[in-house]
């Protein structure tokens, strides 16, 4: 493979099966959920063999590494000799069942929230799905 191979960030995302769509990709950049190296890009930066991949999709951050670029779309089973997967486990752990029903228990009988407990309960919710 050619190691000065560059494509636009947005289409690598989507050839590599990290969103659906193009479209989606791009929005998704435009919406800062998508880092380059740790910092914000636009859905035209051009990346680069070796870059590092942040893609914000709550509630987990994933993180990858470029691998190789390829030409067009790939089929799921080839995804991994393009990227590599380098998610920390505790955030992985955050896709498991059950995990997010913990968030914000309330014991059974209390009835509802109080307004202060359910602004609590609402920063809480929005700090695990946003990350921000």
């Amino acid at each position: 493979m050619d190691k000065n191979l560059t494509t636009r960030i947005d289409k690598w995302l989507w050839t590599v099966r990290i969103f659906k769509t193009r479209s989606i990709s791009t929005e998704e950049c435009k919406k800062g959920r998508v880092k380059l190296n740790d910092a914000e890009v636009k859905p035209s930066k051009e990346i680069n063999i070796g870059d590092t991949i942040t893609v914000r999709k709550p509630p987990v951050v994933y993180s990858y590494i470029v691998k190789d670029i390829p030409k067009s779309r790939i089929g799921a089973k080839l995804v991994n000799d393009f990227l590599e997967n380098i998610t920390p486990s505790d955030e992985l752990a955050k896709l498991k069942p059950g995990y997010l029903a913990f968030q914000g228990v309330r014991p059974k009988g209390t009835g509802r929230p109080t307004k202060k407990e359910r602004r609590t309960l609402d920063n809480i919710r929005r700090k695990s799905f946003d990350h921000e």
